[in-house]
């Protein structure tokens, strides 16, 4: 089956929305806000916490940026009355970066003082190499005035070590991941031992300088060996959480880790752009490819 595995990963796009949706179904919420929720109470009910993402990136017109400030503004209102154990993360292309700064901007502060409002916690992804200066800039603009704020740096890159130590102390809230771009070598390490070793150093160095770590990786030995580090250095609870994206696989990891106590906050994605977030989860399970084909031809 590899072979055709290849070749529908090559044709995805061009796949029926309907033979991806009920795979999707396992990684996205939904496309509204009332399924999201439900979705949510399920995974607070399990005793994980969660972020939630609107998917969508790289808005075309001011209007549309605005349109999902307005979106996220409301998502705090939903929070607070329903009483989810949840926070929020947005990527700044979807408020408008990739349009303008000063729209950003103007857009990231509403967010923000719903943020304050109601003692969330937003989260700022980052997204590809051209906006990773940019992300850290204005993070840096606001953290003062908003603390319940924090970024995200990828362990790929070979700045991020160095962006740690100059972020870093009391208050500096990061998630770390490994990062899904593609971008070249003389930035970013290709192989997955560095990728693996450099992500173990900067949440060393996050927790050592008494910043917040959010460790988030499937990585299960990677797992393993930060948990080990945490467990001989005695780092307290709450200087750190572990992460993972909603619905995939961990082989019964994250309740041994809820179980020592740990917090566990699942990354859970919905919005009517689902189609591209499960393509990419698509290509990194191609075993499944074997169900998207038995999907297609039941029709």
């Amino acid at each position: 089956m590899s072979w055709i595995n290849s070749i529908i990963v090559s044709m995805l796009r061009i796949l029926p929305r309907w033979s991806i949706h009920p795979f999707a179904k396992t990684y996205v919420a939904g496309e509204s806000v009332e399924e999201t929720v439900l979705v949510v109470k399920k995974v607070n009910d399990l005793g994980f916490t969660c972020t939630l993402d609107i998917l969508g990136e790289h808005v075309q017109s001011a209007t549309e940026a605005e349109n999902i400030t307005r979106e996220y503004c409301d998502l705090y209102d939903v929070i607070a009355s329903e009483n989810l154990d949840c926070n929020i993360s947005i990527k700044l292309t979807h408020i408008g970066l990739s349009l303008d700064e000063t729209i950003a901007v103007n857009n990231l502060e509403r967010i923000l003082k719903q943020v304050k409002k109601h003692n969330n916690f937003l989260r700022i992804d980052m997204e590809n190499s051209p906006y990773t200066q940019d992300t850290i800039n204005l993070y840096q603009d606001y953290v003062s005035d908003y603390p319940n704020m924090g970024i995200v740096l990828q362990a790929y890159l070979k700045r991020s070590l160095e962006d740690v130590r100059t972020l870093n102390g009391p208050g500096f809230n990061t998630r770390v991941c490994k990062g899904i771009y593609d971008e070249p070598e003389t930035i970013a390490f290709k192989d997955r031992a560095a990728i693996q070793d450099n992500y173990f150093h900067i949440t060393k160095e996050i927790i050592s300088g008494n910043g917040f770590a959010a460790i988030a990786t499937h990585d299960i030995p990677l797992i393993d060996r930060i948990e080990d580090w945490i467990e001989s250095t005695q780092v307290p609870s709450d200087r750190f959480e572990f992460q993972v994206l909603y619905g995939v696989p961990m082989g019964g990891r994250l309740e041994r880790l809820l179980d020592k106590g740990y917090t566990v906050r699942q990354y859970v994605p919905f919005g009517p752009e689902w189609f591209d977030y499960s393509l990419r989860r698509l290509k990194e399970n191609p075993k499944i490819m074997s169900y998207v084909l038995g999907n297609l031809f039941k029709r």
